[in-house]
């Protein structure tokens, strides 16, 4: 037998062999370095893309300084309509919320009590006026005959005194029939100026007391035209609000309890005569027309005071102005359209204004949106703002 035709088949399978195992190392290798080139590429850091941000310019404004405090509206007057004398309550005669006129009759109390005790006291007057005519002629006869030296001086001044002592008595007649007439008057209860009714607390029919009167009135009347609010500012604002009315009127205006809707304008009246130490407060207290009648006794208001007009002040919108761990801040756009941090001091907020008093300047742009995006040199495009502040870039 040839051996080299034997071994044939054996030398053929070893280079198959051969070929598989140089195969699967290459596969191997490609696998691997395909996984490093991924990684490579995650690793790589990716360029920033510009941050859209709004922006508005700081410009100078003529703002006002408002100070605002919550508030009470009161009635120019208010009045408990009482029984002034006891009896019973003979009519109602006014409607709930009605309008009246000062000398309205709002209530009848039974008059008739008190009309006999009247003409009681008349006719007891009457009676002693009587008495005092004869007491005259009687003194004038003593007097003539004492004149004559045939009467006695003892009965002169008995006759005297008599005339003096009903002179008296009717004086204090007069007094009782004034004092009767007045508790008769009583007994017409009168709207003692104009106003609006309030709810009817006692019917007629009822027995009233004057005892009870505090307890339980009437009604009560009140003047809302003028309507006044009596508000509460700090007190370290007294020294500038002092000067305020030294200049002039001080406007006041009285905003709904969501501080949205004017209800009224009028100007300040006083400032409250002692500061309360507990809150540190002072009371003021604002006057108003309220000719449509949109202050009402007892509501909360808000009372916003115009102080002063600030003249030529750097103003931003209030969202550019930011809080950090070193204070207020804004974040202002470089000519580069890079973004820089800017510490800022702040003044008053007026409307979505605030006035700058350090840190920025006049023209420089400042972002009022995007803020939380930003990092210090990053790239900025400027885009339209979602709201609309004063001063942005569109």
């Amino acid at each position: 037998m040839n051996p080299a035709v034997s071994s044939s088949p054996r030398s053929y399978g070893r280079t198959i062999f051969t070929v598989a195992c140089l195969a699967l190392i290459g596969g191997g290798g490609y696998w691997y370095y395909s996984q490093f080139q991924n990684e490579s590429r995650q690793a790589r850091p990716a360029t920033r893309s510009a941050v859209p941000v709004s922006v508005a310019l700081t410009s100078r404004h003529d703002l006002p300084l408002y100070l605002t405090g919550l508030g009470t509206v009161q009635a120019s007057l208010t009045v408990r309509i009482s029984a002034q004398v006891d009896g019973k309550l003979q009519d109602v005669l006014f409607s709930e919320g009605q309008r009246v006129k000062k000398g309205d009759v709002l209530a009848q109390i039974d008059p008739r009590p008190f009309k006999a005790a009247l003409d009681q006291n008349k006719a007891r007057k009457a009676q002693d006026e009587a008495l005092l005519v004869a007491a005259e002629k009687d003194f004038a006869r003593a007097s003539t005959l004492m004149n004559r030296n045939f009467g006695t001086e003892q009965n002169f001044d008995t006759q005297q005194a008599k005339v003096a002592q009903l002179k008296a008595t009717i004086a204090a007649d007069e007094a009782l029939i004034e004092n009767a007439q007045t508790q008769l008057d009583y007994t017409t209860i009168k709207a003692t100026s104009d106003g609006r009714m309030g709810i009817r607390l006692v019917d007629a029919g009822n027995y009233v007391r004057v005892a009870d009167a505090n307890v339980s009135p009437i009604t009560t009347l009140i003047l809302m035209q003028p309507s006044a609010v009596i508000f509460t500012l700090p007190s370290r604002y007294l020294g500038e609000l002092r000067e305020a009315m030294a200049r002039g009127t001080v406007e006041v205006s009285a905003y709904d309890q969501g501080n949205r809707q004017v209800l009224e304008t009028g100007e300040l009246l006083l400032i409250d005569n002692a500061v309360d130490q507990a809150t540190s407060t002072i009371k003021l207290k604002a006057i108003f027309k309220n000719e449509a009648e949109k202050l009402w006794p007892g509501d909360f208001v808000n009372a916003r005071l115009l102080l002063k007009t600030q003249e030529g002040v750097v103003a931003v919108p209030s969202s550019a102005v930011q809080r950090g761990p070193q204070g207020l801040f804004a974040w202002i756009v470089t000519p580069n359209n890079t973004a820089e941090p800017r510490p800022i001091e702040v003044g008053p907020t007026t409307g979505d204004l605030t006035v700058i008093t350090s840190g920025l300047n006049e023209g420089e742009r400042v972002v009022i949106d995007g803020q939380y995006k930003l990092q210090r040199n990053a790239t900025v495009s400027i885009t339209a703002p979602k709201s609309a502040d004063a001063g942005a870039l569109r």
